[in-house]
């Protein structure tokens, strides 16, 4: 058995020849200009994930009002969004205020656990509206609607809400960071599916010209495999420079136009370090299961009709994981993070919309485990159905013809 340090200096060799051979050879150039296509596509496909947004952006409103005055309000709203479905936000009850009892507004929206986008105080009669500056002035007049027609009065008359500016609010925030979670989702799945699917055809020519029965003579399979696709990681990381150089450019030169965008729970230094290993991850995992079904292919027909279904199952684990940051706290997000393939993309978004460092640990640990054994059980399979060779079984019959074989030649 070859130790470890061997079979990761094979690894290293074989990882160092294809890098050099896809890099300095002429078709290099159009795998860089390739991108545009799919960035087209990808800006034309922008409504992916339209539930996440439509739940990101729905405002809740906290109530702190008296009891008889907060039951009256939300009856009032719910008879109002009954005529008019979807057009008044979500109320709830935040502290039923005694007579004389004050309440910060401030610090509910500040509140993590709550997470309301505004807070609606006072009375009835003169109801207060605070909340963040861009949104409360869209709600004045809902909020005095609802009022309205909470009141016991006959006539219908419209008070008056006094309205109170913040600069932000949790809820605001949560907003925004589901956003960042769903973009760096869509970044990460086409990166991965533009990139993945060049480890499908890595074997094909080598088969052809018998390179790799040499190759298989001198070096472990796994090593061998596990070379290539660190190869084409690396030739994957140059196309990532080149285009993010280019696009960093063209932040530089129109950089003011861009909204600003809020940072993620983790925070943006460590959200683009844990970016870069989710894309890393990402791209072994796929790559490590392409690489075991396009071994199996023996001509470049063959590896043209694995494309498609292997196309369509890269688009499943991303709406699989955009499904499950549609669906936090079910089943279906901890499915989405403990399956190994659509690991990355759930953690990517776990890490912009939760500060915890420590499951990004594990995760990271359960994909590597999971890349080294589909390495090593794709080298197996590839081993006895191309290499046709194996571990030779016993054969009973064989092991007595030769024990009898013996001691005759010991009786002589």
């Amino acid at each position: 058995m070859i130790a470890m340090p061997e079979k990761l200096r094979a690894a290293l060799v074989i990882a160092r020849r294809d890098f050099v051979a896809v890099i300095f050879s002429k078709t290099f150039i159009f795998f860089l200009i390739g991108p545009l296509f799919p960035v087209l596509v990808g800006g034309m496909a922008g409504n992916i994930g339209n539930k996440v947004q439509q739940n990101a952006d729905r405002p809740t409103i906290g109530v702190a009002m008296a009891g008889a005055d907060a039951d009256r309000l939300l009856a009032a709203r719910a008879e109002l969004n009954g005529r008019l479905a979807g057009q008044f936000p979500e109320l709830v009850v935040l502290k039923r205020v005694a007579p004389g009892q004050s309440f910060d507004a401030r610090v509910a929206l500040a509140n993590d656990k709550q997470r309301v986008t505004a807070v609606v105080g006072g009375t009835l009669d003169a109801p207060t509206l605070t909340g963040p500056t861009e949104r409360v002035r869209q709600w004045v007049g809902l909020v005095s609607n609802m009022a309205a027609h909470a009141r016991s009065s006959s006539a219908m008359t419209y008070p008056d809400v006094a309205v109170t500016e913040v600069n932000t609010s949790v809820a605001k925030v949560r907003s925004t960071q589901a956003y960042v979670a769903q973009g760096s989702q869509v970044v990460l799945f086409l990166l991965t599916m533009l990139l993945a699917g060049m480890v499908l055809s890595n074997l094909v020519e080598e088969k052809g010209n018998k390179i790799i029965e040499v190759l298989a003579a001198a070096i472990p399979l796994d090593a061998m495999f596990m070379g290539k696709l660190f190869a084409m990681l690396g030739v994957s990381l140059v196309g990532i420079a080149v285009w993010g150089s280019v696009g960093g450019l063209l932040i530089l030169i129109g950089g003011q136009g861009l909204p600003a965008m809020t940072a993620p729970a983790v925070g943006w230094p460590l959200f683009a370090l844990l970016g870069f290993l989710y894309f890393t991850m990402a791209y072994l995992l796929m790559g490590s299961l392409f690489l075991s079904i396009g071994g199996m292919a023996s001509t470049v027909r063959e590896v043209q009709t694995l494309s498609m279904p292997v196309s369509m199952f890269q688009l499943m684990v991303f709406f699989f994981a955009s499904y499950a940051l549609s669906s936090p706290g079910t089943w279906v997000e901890w499915a989405s993070l403990i399956f190994p393939v659509s690991s990355p993309y759930a953690m990517l978004a776990r890490a912009a919309q939760e500060p915890e460092i420590w499951p990004h640990l594990v995760a990271l640990a359960w994909q590597v485990l999971w890349v080294v054994l589909i390495v090593r059980a794709g080298a197996s399979l590839f081993r006895r159905t191309v290499m046709k060779s194996g571990p030779s079984r016993p054969n009973p019959a064989g092991l007595l013809v030769r024990l009898i074989w013996r001691r005759q030649g010991e009786a002589y």
